[in-house]
């Protein structure tokens, strides 16, 4: 036993520290050449663009609540905040280009501090998320458009992210909707962390074809659970890393999109390579490689920071140990860095004696932690076990945070807060969630003064959508129309808040100097919208999308709108 426990511990620390080294050959290489101010470009990333944007309605979020018309950012770097495109092209060297807005508004771009954007990029298939439909129409709409850039006899996948309840029908499309759209593509349509699915005729005869099928009703049905799960991992198997490369590159062009530019990214579960693998499921140590290469190749276009789920289940908290012996913590540039751990770290995830023996080490190392709640007691028992760690160690400046909290209370919210605490909310309710008070009570927490921040929790059981979450936290309605969170709607302002200038504090480190807010020496994120998201109708802000998104001054998603 002893010699297995020890090949298992070298094992662990060669997958941990793997794409460590990866990302430090990354971080490192691209500095070791050029010029000063080559090297300085490519040590805080390749997004380094020179750009007027001008005759907008540019809302800055920062502290004086300004709104201005033009902003200018030079090698990357916001250098003018104002009304003057002349005053602003003074602080250039060389000519800009220059965007005529034509009077759209425009945000700094959003900062999500709670996803799982890793495993989305490594989705089997041609994935193709549905959250932004309504109707089945609109499910067959969007394959037939994703069916016209994949290959013949690829498959069109949807993995977690939506539920039945946003669709008219309130069900999943059948096997012979799923055919009038994509005849030519198998497809598997699959919702929450294990189903239930659905498949079209292309995609019934894949799966009846493997070794140990799963079972699929004639109309294409495939139970949640163990079918789901032999479907789902029959296309896992199929993966190959070129696949993994392009997943990234979709999921960092939908992202965009929806003007989302900066992630901090959750990890997975652990893969266990058999059915009962869900959405979540994924192998920790290899699932950031096509992430690593795609920004290796300088192709990233998105901000992720990475915090890295642990999952053990003995007091010796192994794996964990050895992430704190060989991870450097913050470590990156502007583009890509690593985070803390979470959102889990043992398997006790509500406290006990492993969660306690790992939330203490993590004290010890100094290390920043977040867990995650979901119903009356789990955050009650880890604010306590935090507080008795605290008592010993101080966590006070590590900004330890409780995710989610749907049920969280007020007199818990101050325990949290004086310990240095945080919390992080999300609108995942949205897709589900029934009353009386689904939660979480966004005006109390606001109004306790503790550092909260806002996280889609995309794309399992939650939409990646920002602007679906801004429904539900102003609203209070779910995809059914129920109002299930009473009493607990917050402004427009208050929410776009959350999702930009407070979700700096839950970076934390350089991060908070350079995100979060369009301000003179931050870095140039800014998203230009499609509509007025502070005027729109209520049904309207989930149609909200990005016209332009620019990501250090080059700009990285364009619809057309503006005719660049």
């Amino acid at each position: 036993m002893i010699g297995i426990q020890s090949a298992k511990i070298a094992k662990s620390l060669f997958a941990l520290t793997l794409p460590l080294i990866l990302l430090s050959q990354h971080i490192l290489a691209i500095g070791i050449s050029g010029n000063q101010t080559n090297k300085y470009r490519r040590l805080t990333g390749p997004l380094r663009g020179n750009l007027i944007l001008s005759n907008g309605k540019i809302h800055a979020m920062d502290e004086r609540g300004d709104v201005v018309s033009v902003i200018g950012i030079k090698d990357g770097v916001i250098v003018y905040m104002g009304e003057s495109e002349a005053e602003a092209l003074d602080e250039f060297d060389d000519a800009p280009s220059i965007i005529d807005l034509k009077g759209h508004t425009a945000i700094p771009g959003l900062i999500d501090c709670h996803n799982h954007i890793v495993l989305l990029g490594n989705r089997p298939g041609y994935h193709t998320p549905l959250e932004n439909a309504y109707s089945i129409a609109d499910v067959q709409n969007t394959y037939q458009s994703r069916a016209s850039g994949v290959p013949q006899d690829s498959f069109i996948t949807t993995i977690g992210g939506f539920h039945p309840n946003q669709f008219n029908e309130r069900r999943l499309p059948t096997l012979e909707e799923l055919d009038q759209a994509v005849p030519n593509h198998p497809v598997f349509v699959s919702y929450s962390f294990a189903g239930p699915a659905t498949t079209n005729s292309l995609g019934k005869t894949f799966f009846e074809s493997l070794a140990e099928p799963p079972s699929i009703g004639v109309n294409g049905s495939i139970s949640s659970g163990e079918n789901n799960g032999k479907a789902l991992l029959a296309l896992r198997k199929q993966l190959a890393f070129d696949d993994r490369k392009r997943g990234v590159h979709d999921a960092m062009e939908y992202a965009v999109s929806l003007g989302v530019t900066t992630h901090l990214d959750q990890g997975g579960f652990p893969a266990t390579g058999t059915p009962s693998d869900g959405a979540a499921h994924e192998d920790l140590y290899a699932m950031h490689l096509p992430w690593l290469s795609v920004y290796e190749e300088e192709a990233g276009i998105i901000r992720l920071r990475i915090n890295f789920l642990h999952m053990d289940d003995s007091i010796e908290v192994l794996t964990l140990q050895q992430r704190l012996l060989n991870t450097f913590k913050f470590f990156g540039n502007d583009m890509l860095r690593t985070g803390g751990i979470g959102e889990f770290i043992t398997t006790d995830y509500a406290g006990g004696p492993f969660f306690n023996e790992a939330a203490g080490r993590l004290a010890k190392a100094g290390w920043r932690l977040e867990v995650h709640s979901l119903t009356g007691t789990d955050y009650q028992t880890q604010i306590q076990a935090f507080e008795s760690i605290n008592a010993n160690n101080s966590v006070e400046d590590l900004r330890w945070v409780i995710a989610h909290v749907p049920q969280i209370t007020p007199a818990y919210l101050q325990r949290l807060k004086k310990i240095g605490g945080g919390v992080n909310l999300s609108g995942w309710q949205y897709l589900a969630g029934t009353g009386p008070q689904a939660g979480p009570p966004f005006q109390d927490i606001l109004a306790s003064g503790i550092p909260a921040g806002i996280g889609a929790d995309g794309m399992q059981i939650a939409p990646l959508n920002p602007w679906i979450h801004a429904y539900y936290a102003t609203t209070g309605k779910n995809a059914l129309g129920q109002q299930i969170n009473p009493g607990q709607q917050i402004s427009r302002q208050e929410l776009l808040h959350l999702y930009t200038r407070a979700n700096q504090w839950f970076l934390g480190g350089i991060d908070e100097q350079l995100l979060g807010s369009l301000e003179v020496g931050r870095l140039g994120d800014i998203v230009v919208l499609n509509n007025d998201y502070f005027t729109v109708p209520d049904e309207g802000l989930k149609e909200l999308r990005s016209i332009l998104t620019v990501v250090g001054g080059t700009p990285v998603y364009d619809d057309g709108s503006l005719a660049l």
